[in-house]
């Protein structure tokens, strides 16, 4: 169930996302607390801030699997997405601290992922974060669906010595 994509918009964008924001607030009590805030932010669907990632290109991907235990076999994974900024006056870093699944897919990557579409944040059926994320260029680029506990959203301003 999505609400906002590009390939599940079948309605005018501000219907959209009033369905987004009701859905959103039907879930508040069961959403992490980090990616509920962000959703529901006034800024992070508004395409004129320059926090916004709408329009952002990817920096770097780091996928990290931790290990613990007697013999390292408790294993869990985090990931890290740095964005430059629409903008580029800055750049957004978004932390998935614990990571449960996670699907990548590029086509028409020989020009990279290009720009940072649209994306969604709600629960899976086990009652994780989903956020997906769709790429565009001059024609689609690629779709990521990551699974985790929650997100953490961090701007670096370029001015910031």
């Amino acid at each position: 169930m999505a609400f906002i994509l590009s390939s599940d918009n079948t309605d005018d964008a501000t219907g959209c996302f009033q369905r987004y924001q009701e859905y959103l607030s039907s879930v508040k009590n069961k959403f992490p607390s980090s990616a509920y805030q962000l959703a529901t932010s006034d800024w992070y669907y508004n395409f004129n801030d320059h926090r916004c990632p709408h329009d952002a290109w990817l920096e770097t991907f780091a996928l990290s699997e931790s290990s613990s235990g007697k013999r390292n076999e408790v294993r869990a994974l985090s990931l890290k997405v740095r964005l430059r900024g629409a903008y580029h006056d800055g750049y957004i870093e978004l932390h998935y601290p614990k990571v449960f699944s996670y699907q990548l897919n590029i086509e028409h990557g020989e020009g990279g992922h290009r720009d940072w579409r649209y994306d969604e944040l709600r629960l899976s059926e086990n009652g994780n974060l989903i956020h997906e994320i769709e790429w565009c260029g001059f024609k689609e680029t690629g779709t990521w669906v990551i699974e985790a506990s929650d997100v953490e959203f961090h701007w670096f301003s370029n001015n910031v010595a």
